[in-house]
């Protein structure tokens, strides 16, 4: 029917009016979703935060990491090669593809090429020789890319009798080559290789080594007249009980070990590896925070709950207390803890009681802001006149609502114990390198020295850390807008 200015109701026919209902009854419809509580509401909107979502998954990688790699890694954390010092990072079957293959270019002089040369392997490319001006004077360098698994070259052994047959019979069972004809010590050697045992080779009269007409470095053994050719001595006993010989470490190595070395972040200077060392550090810079955080969280929560909704002479006490302790420079306390608790009860113990000495003031401060935010407010005004207790008011209603910005500090606690842990170790204040026991920041201290020949014992470590703090930052930030209350609602 069109509308009429002229139509009124009442020239509208009765007929064409009907009743929406007339013996039915009206019932509210009965709701067709399960009620959403709280945290399921939290963690919804969480899901809904990619970035955050990102970086928890890699946060559980990086723990995963830390838990599971000293497990099962070749490599123990007190596992140390010295002759492997410096390995740069090689994996197999990248290695394949010339990356991460263990290799590293540099220019070296002359008696490093020279060096070089005798050994097996050692030089994987030479790019020719590069001049260079050294104090006015022009010196010819040789560019050359090098395999620091095999530059540890010879070495010598010291072998009882068993030893010595077992290798031999390896020898013989594998066709492997492990014995080399000893050198001969008691000729005058070249002085630019002083205290170089493996340097003993011929020189020429600008003490560069002379090569045979095979290009191989024209070495000086120890004569053995009475052997099938003449030609050296492979093994020389001494005392009646020892052999010396002089082995390729990387053969030896297989001998003993079942495999060549090969270490995935590389070795530091000290010969350990990196991956199992920095899973390590990790593991024991993850567990000292999460600590520090659950420590700190449980008595930030109490003393701020407690100032924040009674308020009075305990909130000025405890404000002045804070006062005192947040003047003291954290540094100096933790230098003095190291220096009188540590030997004591050992730095790890120290350094969580020095942590939690100081932590737990600035999350008492954000539960006491929340709580005099909070507890004015008209729900729990009226829960009060409900007759609801304190501890109801505080647990109930109070504290939900400042969750959100407790959770964002309770997590930051972690990225900030691990940043100050390594720091002072760093720095030197706290001492956490052993054969056992290492940190993140003890690798930094000691990759830093090196940084610009060997840049993977500083690379690993940094990046783990840098990776570490900015996904634990993000993720914060995610957990605290999920479970902050005021938002809810505000991202539909």
């Amino acid at each position: 029917m069109n509308y009429n200015d002229d139509m009124t109701f009442d020239t509208i026919s009765q007929e064409k009016f009907a009743f929406v209902q007339k013996e039915e009854k009206l019932h509210d419809q009965k709701l067709q979703t399960k009620p959403i509580g709280y945290v399921q509401d939290a963690l919804m909107r969480f899901s809904k935060n990619r970035g955050s979502l990102i970086c928890f998954g890699i946060i559980i990688l990086l723990v995963l990491y830390a838990i599971f790699v000293p497990i099962f890694t070749q490599y123990g954390v007190d596992y140390k090669d010295s002759y492997y010092s410096y390995a740069v990072p090689r994996v197999g079957f990248l290695s394949k593809l010339g990356i991460w293959d263990g290799t590293q270019t540099r220019e070296v002089n002359q008696q490093s090429y020279d060096y070089y040369l005798r050994i097996p392997g050692a030089i994987v490319k030479d790019y020719g020789e590069v001049e260079h001006s050294i104090a006015g004077r022009a010196q010819i360098w040789h560019k050359i890319k090098i395999d620091t698994y095999n530059k540890v070259g010879f070495e010598k052994k010291l072998l009882t009798e068993e030893e010595y047959q077992a290798a031999l019979a390896y020898e013989k069972e594998s066709g492997v080559q492990l014995f080399y004809p000893v050198l001969n010590e008691k000729l005058i050697k070249n002085p630019s290789y002083k205290g170089d045992q493996n340097a003993w080779f011929a020189t020429d009269n600008k003490g560069r080594a002379v090569l045979d007409a095979n290009n191989n470095v024209k070495n000086i053994y120890k004569k053995d007249a009475s052997s099938p050719d003449g030609y050296a001595y492979f093994a020389t006993k001494m005392n009646g009980s020892q052999y010396e010989t002089r082995v390729l470490y990387k053969e030896w190595y297989k001998y003993e070990n079942g495999h060549y070395a090969s270490f995935i972040f590389g070795a530091d200077p000290n010969g350990y590896d990196i991956c199992s060392r920095l899973a390590s550090g990790a593991r024991l810079s993850l567990v000292l925070s999460f600590f520090v955080a659950a420590i700190n969280l449980f008595f930030g929560i109490i003393i701020g709950a407690l100032e924040g909704y009674y308020g009075g002479t305990f909130d000025l006490l405890m404000e002045r207390f804070k006062e005192i302790l947040y003047e003291i420079p954290f540094v100096v306390c933790m230098s003095l803890f190291q220096l009188y608790f540590a030997s004591k009860v050992g730095a790890v113990i120290t350094m969580l009681f020095a942590f939690c000495f100081f932590g737990w003031i600035a999350t008492s401060s954000t539960v006491r802001a929340q709580f005099y935010r909070f507890k004015g407010q008209d729900y729990v005004m009226a829960a009060r006149t409900l007759g609801a207790k304190d501890s109801r008011l505080i647990f109930k209603h109070v504290l939900p609502n400042s969750i959100g910005f407790i959770i964002t500090t309770s997590v930051l606690t972690i990225p900030t114990v691990i940043l100050s842990e390594s720091i002072l170790t760093y720095l030197g204040i706290v001492n956490l390198q052993s054969s056992t026991i290492t940190s993140v920041g003890a690798m930094l201290k000691n990759g830093q020295p090196i940084l610009a020949t060997y840049p993977h014992c500083l690379f690993f470590p940094a990046l783990f850390i840098s990776i570490l703090l900015v996904c634990f930052n993000e993720f914060g930030n995610g957990l605290r807008d999920a479970f902050n209350p005021s938002l809810r609602g505000a991202d539909e």
